[in-house]
């Protein structure tokens, strides 16, 4: 007899969404969850990107926070393309606070880039954590940027 292993996805939407709870003023008849506020935000930031990118944008950058909040004091790094929505869930600080209560055990979580970007792999060394934290990744979107990662500088506490 065999015993089937199943595999659960993570859903960077569902993940987004279920922080409701810790922001509901941010919920609005425009922008019904947060993850339409999100995607309003990102589309409307950044005029030529279109709706589809946004998500996928933004799935990618949901995973990253939660994998980098979940997995401290592991060397990851974004390239350019998924930090532009990384930087988006930061800037909502509101949002980024819930994530930080729910996943990061309350603590703030720090962004500190360093200056010059890496160089080393670690754009595709990241993408296989968001894996193995069980996500799903979209690797056109971290091929983008292999060659180039814009890391946390590891001197600032609890930062990524």
């Amino acid at each position: 007899m065999s015993t089937a292993v199943q595999t659960l996805t993570r859903d960077p939407r569902i993940i987004l969404n279920g922080l409701a709870k810790r922001v509901p003023h941010l919920i609005t008849s425009e922008e019904p969850t947060l993850w339409d506020r999100e995607i309003a935000l990102l589309v409307r930031d950044n005029p030529i990107m279109t709706r589809q990118t946004a998500e996928r944008l933004l799935g990618q950058a949901i995973a990253y926070t939660i994998t980098a909040m979940e997995r401290r004091g592991v060397d990851m790094g974004v390239g350019y393309t998924v930090d532009v929505a990384v930087h988006q869930l930061i800037l909502d600080t509101p949002l980024f606070w819930a994530f930080c209560a729910e996943y990061n055990d309350g603590v703030y979580k720090h962004h500190a880039p360093l200056v010059r970007r890496r160089c080393d792999g670690l754009v595709l060394r990241t993408a296989e954590l968001l894996r193995e934290n069980g996500f799903d990744v979209d690797d056109e979107l971290w091929a983008k940027d292999e060659a180039s990662c814009s890391p946390c500088d590891d001197k600032v506490p609890d930062s990524h």
